[in-house]
């Protein structure tokens, strides 16, 4: 092995010990949530923003509070309420008085400049202000005052919502939901996690996660997990699942074609194989692997993939009816 290649194994051997210190650091504080923690990493390493759904009380926000710490990125929250405007999360154009007493026009940046973002319960906004998120989550930027603003980097947006009390809410339109990468639906912990819980929360030793690592070092790993191998065949194979969750097609399951609306998008079909690298990489892997597909399918397609009513009058499981068709197609992958 030359100089170069035992330095790049090297790099790459850090890389993966910090990608697990900051899980490590988060589960510190977080209990019962290790599949939400690994997703979580994931979604951060493949650049893309994340969903969390769950019931309250959960811990949604202390995972998110965590990452950020853990993961050394500057954090902000916004708990979204009816009556926010968008001008409360990107910033707003102010009058302010110069050194000679006259008064000019200054932007004032929002809490979405940061490294890190919370959406709290992102469905109790408007339409209105949820879309102030659209252009920052897809291009990393805020047009605001005839300028654009180029908002940190790495930028991450962790917006959450609660399934269960839906009065109201906004449901999040398609254009949106569509660049999450992930929906990560937070369970009830265990028994015996909620004992931990306990045990860990209302005592004297609970406090925040170390910071094991730096925005430098994620952005090198967002890069790292790019150049990550994925055979043509595989690659081949995630296009055919995404377009048989298309009820438009000729071809289409007869279950698709009866019961979904509209399937996975080409941005999903790029999710998929990003999410993968990203869990290959975690999991000490060298190259992409059906396993890790599998493994971050229905987190990228649940939010994607919609019932049409007759579905929902039948109770099909749509979840179901992916895990069918994407097993179906990797056995011939």
């Amino acid at each position: 092995m030359s100089a170069l290649a035992a330095e790049e194994e090297r790099d790459i051997a850090r890389l993966r010990e910090l990608a697990h210190a900051v899980g490590a650091a988060m589960r510190q504080v977080v209990v019962g949530q290790d599949k939400a923690v690994d997703l979580m990493l994931v979604g951060l390493m493949a650049g893309g923003h994340v969903l969390l759904e769950g019931p309250p009380g959960v811990g949604k926000t202390l995972m998110v509070r965590s990452l950020a710490k853990a993961a050394g990125l500057s954090f902000s929250r916004v708990q979204f309420t009816p009556d926010l405007m968008p001008a409360d999360i990107t910033g707003a154009s102010v009058l302010v008085p110069d050194a000679e007493g006259r008064t000019r026009l200054e932007f004032r940046k929002g809490p979405i400049f940061s490294q890190l973002l919370l959406a709290d319960e992102i469905n109790r906004a408007t339409p209105r202000t949820q879309s102030a998120l659209l252009e920052a989550m897809q291009e990393g930027t805020v047009s605001a005052g005839g300028a654009t603003l180029e908002l940190p980097r790495p930028f991450f947006v962790l917006a959450t919502q609660n399934p269960i009390e839906m009065e109201g809410t906004y449901a999040l339109p398609e254009a949106q939901i569509d660049r999450f990468l992930f929906r990560i639906d937070v369970s009830y912990p265990s028994e015996t996690a909620l004992a931990e819980i306990l045990d860990v929360t209302t005592g004297a030793r609970w406090g925040e996660p170390d910071e094991a690592a730096s925005a430098q070092d994620i952005l090198a790993l967002q890069d790292l997990v790019r150049t990550m191998p994925i055979a043509a065949s595989l690659q081949a194979a995630v296009a055919r699942f995404c377009i048989a969750t298309q009820p438009v097609d000729g071809k289409a399951d007869s279950d698709v074609a009866r019961y979904v609306r509209f399937g996975i998008s080409p941005r999903g079909a790029q999710a998929l194989v990003l999410a993968a690298k990203a869990h290959a990489f975690m999991h000490g892997r060298n190259h992409v692997a059906i396993e890790d597909l599998r493994a971050i399918m229905l987190p990228v397609t649940r939010h994607r993939v919609h019932g049409n009513f007759e579905s929902r009058a039948a109770g099909i499981d749509i979840e179901a009816l992916l895990l069918r068709l994407f097993d179906a197609i990797m056995d011939k992958a």
